[in-house]
């Protein structure tokens, strides 16, 4: 069977890979981990409601500019990546002639394990399982001429986002009914509750004590995968077409679709954001009306552009020599994204968690980006050292090995 599977497909080598591919993995990862830091100095559920009102003055000034810049763009940017990472594995069996599915299937199954594991025993704010289970959808796309991918990929993205707007316009029709106020307050009510749980359970709780929390938090996201995985299947589509169209691999050919990225779709993105905050900074959870959804409709929008436009600086960036050399200092660290993805929530837990060393919500906010930069340094540094060694990050490694059924050579050969 091992055999089998082996002779069928294989790990790309690392002279294969697409360096920007691992670049961008690795400025996702440091753009992922500034989002992340909120939800793992505090519960998991506040983090993505918006600015906090009881902010004030360096605190909020680094609040908002998390929030306008960071916030949603690179969930959006890891989500493009996969889709990538996808095309790229189907490119590769079409060009050998051999089958696809079978490992495909086992390689998104052990990214759901991986995920259980995650979301249950280290941080509720994962999004592997998302991923998983919205990746198994793409198999069945992949006859499909990749010029239809761009298309499906938004609507698929703009479905969800269509329906909250419809939402919000009903909502502002039944707001002052008795049905609909109680059902909203109830909804408030179980929301702060939740925080409030997950505050006591995170911050002063046993490890058995923030386990049943996760559990309890990750039942509340997964609820919501029928919003999210469309818009995450939507950007997996984008990103598969980045690759089959060779806007990844031979960027010089598409100058005009950067150049428009860079120029307009990011300083829309900018703009629809900055909109977004101007009508509801802060998300509250008991009001759900057209303002709240034009809002939210907005801030989708702003998600998509800056991170197509992030996408666009970033390959502007590798063809100019100044800014090449560092940034390629990224790429070991997108090699082992999975391994590192899973660090962040690892050492950050430990560190903020109560039965870690317990600093939960004592971190001001102003100085979580910083730490998060230091944090995110050190994992390139060690990145880059571990990959002077190995052949993959060490998860990366299980993740290949579980997905051949045959143990992968980890260490890179001598001379």
């Amino acid at each position: 069977m091992a055999a089998t599977i082996t002779d069928n497909l294989a790990p790309i080598a690392v002279a294969e890979r697409i360096e920007a591919m691992d670049v961008l993995r690795g400025f996702a990862l440091l753009g992922i981990l500034l989002m992340n830091m909120e939800g793992f100095v505090g519960p998991v559920m506040a983090s993505g409601t918006g600015l906090d009102p009881t902010l004030a003055g360096i605190d909020r000034i680094v609040d908002l500019l998390v929030y306008v810049l960071v916030q949603g763009k690179f969930y959006t940017l890891f989500s493009l990546l996969f889709g990538m990472g996808f095309a790229v594995m189907s490119q590769r069996a079409e060009l050998a002639g051999r089958p696809f599915a079978g490992v495909y299937w086992r390689r998104g199954l052990v990214l759901l394990a991986f995920g259980v594991i995650h979301a249950l025993f280290i941080w509720a704010g994962d999004i592997l399982m998302m991923y998983a289970l919205c990746s198994f959808l793409l198999l069945a796309f992949r006859p499909m001429p990749y010029r239809w991918y761009v298309g499906l990929g938004l609507v698929a993205y703009a479905m969800p986002i269509g329906f909250m707007f419809l939402m919000g316009g009903m909502g502002s029709l039944l707001d002052g009914t008795a049905g609909w106020d109680k059902a909203m307050a109830e909804i408030g009510t179980q929301m702060r509750a939740l925080i409030d749980s997950e505050r006591i359970a995170y911050g002063s709780g046993s490890y058995a004590d923030a386990t049943w929390q996760r559990l309890k938090s990750t039942g509340m996201a997964l609820s919501n995968i029928t919003m999210f995985g469309f818009i995450a299947f939507g950007l997996f589509l984008l990103g598969a077409w980045f690759v089959r169209s060779g806007a990844i691999a031979r960027p010089g050919e598409f100058p005009r679709m950067y150049a428009t990225l860079r120029w307009v779709a990011w300083p829309l993105g900018l703009l629809s954001m900055l909109g977004s905050v101007a009508l509801e900074p802060t998300m509250d959870f008991a009001t759900f009306n057209l303002r709240v959804s034009t809002a939210f409709t907005l801030q989708m929008l702003a998600n998509l552009l800056m991170c197509l436009g992030y996408v666009a600086w970033v390959m502007r960036a590798l063809a100019s020599a100044p800014w090449q050399r560092p940034l390629v200092w990224l790429a070991p660290a997108g090699r082992m994204a999975l391994t590192n993805y899973l660090t962040q929530s690892l050492v950050c837990t430990w560190i903020f968690y109560g039965y870690g060393l317990g600093y939960f919500e004592q971190l001001p906010r102003a100085w979580q980006p910083v730490f998060a930069v230091v944090l995110f340094g050190l994992q390139v540094a060690l990145s880059r050292l571990w990959l002077s060694r190995f052949r993959f990050g060490p998860v990366e490694w299980l993740w290949r090995s579980l997905t051949y059924a045959e143990l992968q050579p980890l260490r890179l050969r001598a001379g």
